[in-house]
């Protein structure tokens, strides 16, 4: 029970509304203000969120940060268009540790929110005309995941450096107005499970390195009160997914940085399985939101003003998750948006203590199809984070 209840507590502080399909578009703020690319170019400790070999690279520190991020998410049915912004605001912290064992070791912890989504309406969206005499309850949703990151990170003499993770994931979720399909508001449910993320490194030349990254599919215990909505029962596995990415330095000053990240969701069967199919919910057939596989671009140059301020710029882009034909059962998580743009910088304010920001914009984008009527799913976002960094 007191463990059940310091998840909460941790999950509640890391609701996220996140736009690489439902993950992060980058961890830590400086990777966050060049796109979410870090897989060659470790910046801070948490790094480990990308890359665990990157962690070796990195001076011995603790950090923490804060981001903002404020959606904008809606749907339109037949016209009618239905605001989903009932909470409008959400606060995610992050939390990292480095301290070098040995000569090339180095041990790191990372706390941090990966994904989530969020939608709340003022209106029951799934009172269907069938069942003329009953009126659901508001629809909405919400789900957030926290990762914990205990890392290992080592180099040896070719260049070559090396990391692991064991990742020890929760995840808190809730839905209402689903009272249609049978399933009644069952308030917050909570899942843990885990897995591990593996990483390499290598300085290839002087100017440039290379680096690889993967995470295990993370297995997850199942939300019970909801064994009647998702797919096996109530499962919801975090997917695994891979990166690679390289950082070139351009001249003394100026860096660029650039990964290649493909993640699979559709191995989870809720979120992958179609939504419209004949087999009932809870099944491992069952109906899910449809999502499909995606590749994620992340690029971004990171630009040495002068000893004491670093400025950056990136780009992130997605392939879309969400088909037009799975439109339904995606008003609950309408993460549609494909195109970031970002900026942020970092002030060394004195030798052991710097302060770093980043801002982000995700561009709204439209989904259309129909559902029986022309529907379609919109989003957008923005992002702001600060983090302090305190070398020692």
């Amino acid at each position: 029970m007191r463990i059940q209840l310091s998840l909460s507590l941790l999950l509640t502080a890391s609701a996220a509304l996140a736009t690489d399909g439902y993950f992060d578009h980058g961890y830590g703020v400086k990777a966050k203000g060049l796109g979410g690319a870090g897989v060659a170019f470790a910046q801070d400790s948490l790094v480990v969120a990308t890359n665990p070999a990157g962690l070796v690279d990195v001076d011995d520190s603790h950090q923490v940060g804060l981001t903002w991020f404020a959606p904008d998410r809606s749907v339109t049915v037949n016209g009618n268009t239905f605001d989903g912004n009932e909470d409008g605001s959400f606060y995610i912290p992050d939390f990292s540790y480095k301290t070098t064992l040995s000569s090339g070791v180095a041990f790191g912890l990372a706390v941090f929110g990966n994904g989530g989504m969020n939608t709340g309406y003022q209106a029951p969206l799934f009172d269907l005309p069938s069942t003329p005499t009953f009126t659901p309850s508001n629809t909405s949703m919400d789900l957030s995941q926290l990762f914990i990151a205990p890392t290992w990170s080592w180099r040896n003499e070719g260049g070559h450096a090396f990391g692991i993770s064991a990742i020890l994931a929760g995840q808190r979720f809730k839905a209402t107005g689903l009272e249609e399909f049978g399933i009644n508001n069952a308030g917050y449910d909570t899942s843990v499970g885990g897995g591990a993320r593996l990483g390499w490194t290598w300085q290839a030349s002087q100017n440039l390195k290379v680096g690889a990254t993967y995470q295990s599919r993370l297995w997850m215990t199942k939300f019970d009160k909801y064994a009647g909505l998702f797919a096996e029962r109530g499962g919801f596995d975090i997917p695994s997914n891979y990166a690679v990415g390289f950082a070139y330095q351009i001249d003394s000053s100026l860096t660029w940085a650039f990964d290649v990240e493909r993640i699979h969701y559709s191995e989870v069967n809720s979120v992958g399985n179609p939504g419209v199919i004949v087999a009932p919910f809870g099944a491992a057939n069952g109906p899910g939101f449809g999502w499909k596989d995606v590749t994620v671009i992340k690029t971004g140059l990171a630009y040495e003003v002068s000893p004491t301020l670093v400025v950056r710029l990136g780009y992130n882009h997605t392939t879309q998750p969400i088909g037009s034909s799975e439109i339904f059962f995606n008003q609950l998580a309408p993460g549609v948006v494909r195109h970031h743009a970002t900026l942020g910088a970092t002030w060394q304010a004195n030798a052991s203590t710097e302060v770093s920001f980043f801002y982000a914009r995700a561009f709204n984008e439209t989904v259309s199809g129909n559902i029986g009527v022309p529907a379609s799913l919109q989003m957008d976002q923005d992002s702001f984070g600060l983090s302090l960094n305190w070398k020692h």
